[in-house]
Protein backbone atom coordinates (compact mmCIF):
# COMPACT_ATOMS: atom_id res chain seq x y z
CA UNK A 1 0.00 0.00 0.00
CA UNK A 2 1.42 3.34 -1.08
CA UNK A 3 0.72 6.54 1.19
CA UNK A 4 1.73 9.90 1.18
CA UNK A 5 0.83 13.27 2.11
CA UNK A 6 -0.25 16.67 0.87
CA UNK A 7 -0.43 19.81 2.44
CA UNK A 8 -2.59 22.36 1.19
CA UNK A 9 -1.44 25.77 1.75
CA UNK A 10 -4.07 29.09 0.52
CA UNK A 11 -2.29 32.65 1.03
CA UNK A 12 -5.54 34.01 1.18
CA UNK A 13 -6.58 32.77 4.71
CA UNK A 14 -9.26 35.05 5.84
CA UNK A 15 -8.53 34.78 9.27
CA UNK A 16 -4.30 35.09 8.76
CA UNK A 17 -3.71 36.16 4.89
CA UNK A 18 -0.09 35.12 3.91
CA UNK A 19 -0.07 32.92 6.81
CA UNK A 20 1.70 29.89 5.07
CA UNK A 21 4.97 32.55 4.58
CA UNK A 22 5.10 33.51 8.16
CA UNK A 23 8.22 32.96 9.82
CA UNK A 24 8.08 30.97 13.07
CA UNK A 25 11.71 31.11 14.44
CA UNK A 26 13.32 31.90 11.46
CA UNK A 27 11.86 29.62 9.08
CA UNK A 28 8.44 30.12 6.92
CA UNK A 29 5.63 27.60 8.45
CA UNK A 30 4.52 26.31 5.69
CA UNK A 31 8.73 24.97 5.46
CA UNK A 32 8.32 23.86 9.10
CA UNK A 33 4.98 21.80 8.39
CA UNK A 34 6.66 19.45 5.27
CA UNK A 35 9.46 19.57 7.45
CA UNK A 36 7.50 17.31 9.88
CA UNK A 37 5.77 15.98 7.71
CA UNK A 38 8.72 14.50 6.01
CA UNK A 39 10.10 12.50 9.13
CA UNK A 40 6.63 10.00 8.79
CA UNK A 41 8.01 6.49 8.03
CA UNK A 42 7.01 4.56 5.22
CA UNK A 43 5.25 7.27 2.79
CA UNK A 44 6.04 8.01 -0.72
CA UNK A 45 6.63 11.49 -0.50
CA UNK A 46 5.27 14.96 0.78
CA UNK A 47 3.51 17.62 -1.72
CA UNK A 48 2.63 20.91 -0.82
CA UNK A 49 -0.45 22.04 -3.03
CA UNK A 50 -1.18 25.84 -3.01
CA UNK A 51 -2.50 28.50 -5.15
CA UNK A 52 0.23 30.80 -4.99
CA UNK A 53 3.84 30.93 -6.61
CA UNK A 54 5.23 32.62 -3.70
CA UNK A 55 4.59 29.64 -1.39
CA UNK A 56 5.66 27.35 -4.12
CA UNK A 57 8.64 28.93 -4.69
CA UNK A 58 9.21 29.05 -0.80
CA UNK A 59 8.64 25.12 -0.38
CA UNK A 60 11.11 24.21 -3.48
CA UNK A 61 14.22 26.65 -2.05
CA UNK A 62 13.53 24.46 0.98
CA UNK A 63 14.22 21.40 -1.13
CA UNK A 64 10.19 20.07 -1.17
CA UNK A 65 7.81 19.46 -4.21
CA UNK A 66 5.02 21.91 -4.43
CA UNK A 67 1.90 21.73 -7.09
CA UNK A 68 -0.10 24.87 -8.04
CA UNK A 69 -4.10 24.14 -7.99
CA UNK A 70 -6.35 26.62 -8.81
CA UNK A 71 -7.32 29.87 -6.45
CA UNK A 72 -11.31 29.17 -6.40
CA UNK A 73 -10.89 25.41 -4.96
CA UNK A 74 -13.97 25.41 -2.24
CA UNK A 75 -12.09 23.74 0.26
CA UNK A 76 -8.93 21.86 1.56
CA UNK A 77 -9.88 18.70 0.81
CA UNK A 78 -10.70 19.70 -3.11
CA UNK A 79 -7.04 21.03 -3.17
CA UNK A 80 -5.91 17.65 -1.89
CA UNK A 81 -7.81 15.45 -4.47
CA UNK A 82 -6.55 18.39 -7.22
CA UNK A 83 -2.82 17.97 -6.37
CA UNK A 84 -2.93 13.88 -6.00
CA UNK A 85 -4.84 13.36 -8.99
CA UNK A 86 -1.21 11.80 -10.95
CA UNK A 87 0.03 10.57 -8.03
CA UNK A 88 0.32 6.78 -7.72
CA UNK A 89 -0.66 6.49 -4.35
CA UNK A 90 -2.93 4.29 -2.47
CA UNK A 91 -3.51 6.47 0.37
CA UNK A 92 -3.36 10.80 0.79
CA UNK A 93 -3.12 12.15 4.24
CA UNK A 94 -4.67 15.59 4.13
CA UNK A 95 -2.53 17.48 6.53
CA UNK A 96 -3.17 20.94 7.58
CA UNK A 97 -0.58 23.46 6.57
CA UNK A 98 -0.69 25.42 10.18
CA UNK A 99 0.13 22.33 12.10
CA UNK A 100 3.84 22.04 12.54
CA UNK A 101 4.34 20.86 15.30
CA UNK A 102 1.88 17.75 14.12
CA UNK A 103 3.74 14.41 15.79
CA UNK A 104 4.78 11.99 12.23
CA UNK A 105 4.03 8.53 14.58
CA UNK A 106 0.16 10.07 14.38
CA UNK A 107 0.00 10.50 11.02
CA UNK A 108 1.72 6.58 10.61
CA UNK A 109 -0.87 5.31 12.57
CA UNK A 110 -3.68 6.79 10.68
CA UNK A 111 -2.06 5.75 7.86
CA UNK A 112 -2.01 2.17 9.49
CA UNK A 113 -5.21 1.71 10.11
CA UNK A 114 -6.03 1.32 6.25
CA UNK A 115 -4.26 -1.68 6.45
CA UNK A 116 -6.60 -3.20 9.30
CA UNK A 117 -10.18 -1.61 8.31
CA UNK A 118 -12.18 -1.42 5.30
CA UNK A 119 -12.59 1.93 6.33
CA UNK A 120 -12.40 5.31 3.63
CA UNK A 121 -11.87 8.18 5.31
CA UNK A 122 -9.16 8.14 8.55
CA UNK A 123 -9.17 10.88 11.34
CA UNK A 124 -8.34 11.63 14.93
CA UNK A 125 -9.81 12.79 18.08
CA UNK A 126 -8.02 13.79 21.01
CA UNK A 127 -9.53 12.96 24.82
CA UNK A 128 -10.53 16.04 26.03
CA UNK A 129 -11.93 17.49 29.79
CA UNK A 130 -12.34 21.15 29.42
CA UNK A 131 -15.88 22.23 29.88
CA UNK A 132 -15.10 25.44 28.27
CA UNK A 133 -13.71 23.88 25.19
CA UNK A 134 -16.65 21.26 25.39
CA UNK A 135 -18.99 24.40 25.41
CA UNK A 136 -17.07 26.57 22.50
CA UNK A 137 -18.30 26.51 19.26
CA UNK A 138 -14.84 26.57 17.79
CA UNK A 139 -13.98 23.20 18.91
CA UNK A 140 -15.45 20.59 17.11
CA UNK A 141 -16.60 17.47 18.93
CA UNK A 142 -17.27 13.86 17.41
CA UNK A 143 -19.06 11.07 18.83
CA UNK A 144 -17.84 7.57 17.86
CA UNK A 145 -19.59 3.88 17.92
CA UNK A 146 -18.36 0.94 19.50
CA UNK A 147 -15.98 0.25 16.56
CA UNK A 148 -14.71 3.71 16.04
CA UNK A 149 -16.54 4.98 13.16
CA UNK A 150 -17.55 8.69 13.78
CA UNK A 151 -21.43 8.80 14.26
CA UNK A 152 -21.38 12.44 13.81
CA UNK A 153 -19.11 15.73 13.85
CA UNK A 154 -20.83 19.19 15.55
CA UNK A 155 -19.79 22.20 17.27
CA UNK A 156 -22.33 21.93 19.74
CA UNK A 157 -21.34 20.23 22.94
CA UNK A 158 -22.67 16.38 22.43
CA UNK A 159 -22.66 13.84 23.82
CA UNK A 160 -25.21 15.82 26.23
CA UNK A 161 -24.73 14.69 29.43
CA UNK A 162 -27.97 14.77 31.26
CA UNK A 163 -27.28 12.34 34.74
CA UNK A 164 -23.63 11.87 35.10
CA UNK A 165 -21.30 14.49 35.88
CA UNK A 166 -19.15 15.97 33.09
CA UNK A 167 -16.32 13.58 31.93
CA UNK A 168 -15.22 14.95 29.00
CA UNK A 169 -15.23 14.77 25.29
CA UNK A 170 -13.69 13.93 22.01
CA UNK A 171 -12.08 16.47 20.16
CA UNK A 172 -11.77 16.56 16.62
CA UNK A 173 -8.13 17.05 15.37
CA UNK A 174 -8.29 18.15 11.95
CA UNK A 175 -5.77 15.64 9.95
CA UNK A 176 -7.70 13.02 7.38
CA UNK A 177 -6.29 10.39 5.58
CA UNK A 178 -8.62 9.17 2.20
CA UNK A 179 -8.09 6.11 0.51
CA UNK A 180 -7.55 7.36 -2.94
CA UNK A 181 -10.47 5.13 -4.90
CA UNK A 182 -13.21 7.14 -2.77
CA UNK A 183 -12.14 10.80 -4.54
CA UNK A 184 -14.70 10.48 -6.77
CA UNK A 185 -17.22 9.70 -4.79
CA UNK A 186 -16.69 12.53 -2.37
CA UNK A 187 -16.33 14.92 -5.97
CA UNK A 188 -20.31 13.82 -6.54
CA UNK A 189 -21.83 14.27 -2.81
CA UNK A 190 -23.89 17.62 -2.71
CA UNK A 191 -23.44 19.92 -0.34
CA UNK A 192 -25.77 18.55 2.21
CA UNK A 193 -28.05 19.70 4.91
CA UNK A 194 -25.92 19.26 8.08
CA UNK A 195 -22.60 20.71 6.24
CA UNK A 196 -24.57 23.81 5.48
CA UNK A 197 -25.88 24.10 9.10
CA UNK A 198 -22.63 23.21 10.56
CA UNK A 199 -19.95 24.28 8.24
CA UNK A 200 -18.35 21.19 8.76
CA UNK A 201 -17.58 18.87 5.50
CA UNK A 202 -17.18 15.90 6.87
CA UNK A 203 -20.93 16.26 7.69
CA UNK A 204 -21.41 15.79 3.69
CA UNK A 205 -19.36 12.28 3.87
CA UNK A 206 -21.29 11.22 6.32
CA UNK A 207 -24.60 11.97 5.11
CA UNK A 208 -23.53 10.12 1.62
CA UNK A 209 -22.92 7.11 3.30
CA UNK A 210 -19.22 6.92 3.62
CA UNK A 211 -17.55 5.42 6.96
CA UNK A 212 -15.00 7.95 9.06
CA UNK A 213 -12.93 5.87 11.46
CA UNK A 214 -11.36 7.99 14.52
CA UNK A 215 -8.19 7.24 15.69
CA UNK A 216 -7.90 8.62 19.00
CA UNK A 217 -4.65 10.06 20.34
CA UNK A 218 -3.18 12.09 22.84
CA UNK A 219 -1.65 14.82 20.63
CA UNK A 220 -3.01 18.38 21.95
CA UNK A 221 -3.37 20.68 18.39
CA UNK A 222 -1.30 23.61 19.03
CA UNK A 223 -1.95 25.12 15.08
CA UNK A 224 -1.53 28.67 14.19
CA UNK A 225 -5.08 30.02 13.15
CA UNK A 226 -4.39 33.69 14.02
CA UNK A 227 -1.40 35.77 14.31
CA UNK A 228 -1.48 35.74 18.24
CA UNK A 229 -0.95 31.89 18.13
CA UNK A 230 2.86 32.34 16.91
CA UNK A 231 4.24 33.17 19.65
CA UNK A 232 2.53 30.14 21.28
CA UNK A 233 4.28 27.62 18.66
CA UNK A 234 7.52 29.51 18.87
CA UNK A 235 7.54 29.26 22.70
CA UNK A 236 6.75 25.64 22.73
CA UNK A 237 9.84 24.39 20.03
CA UNK A 238 11.75 26.43 21.92
CA UNK A 239 10.99 24.41 24.87
CA UNK A 240 11.48 21.07 22.51
CA UNK A 241 15.12 22.31 21.77
CA UNK A 242 15.54 25.90 20.96
CA UNK A 243 15.54 25.19 17.03
CA UNK A 244 15.84 28.21 14.97
CA UNK A 245 15.88 31.35 16.12
CA UNK A 246 13.77 34.16 17.28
Amino acid sequence: MKAGIVIPARYGSSRFPGKPLVSILGKPLVVRVWERASETRGIEGVVVATDDERIAACVREAGGTAVMTPSDLPSGTDRVMEASRDLDWDVVVNLQGDEPLIEPSLVEELIDSFRRGRHEIATVAARNSSREDFEDPNVVKVVVDGEGNALYFSRAPIPYHRDAEFRGFLRHVGIYAFRKSCFDRIRSLPLGRLERAESLEQLRWLEGGMKIRVIESGYDPVGVDVPGDVEKVERILREKGGEGEA
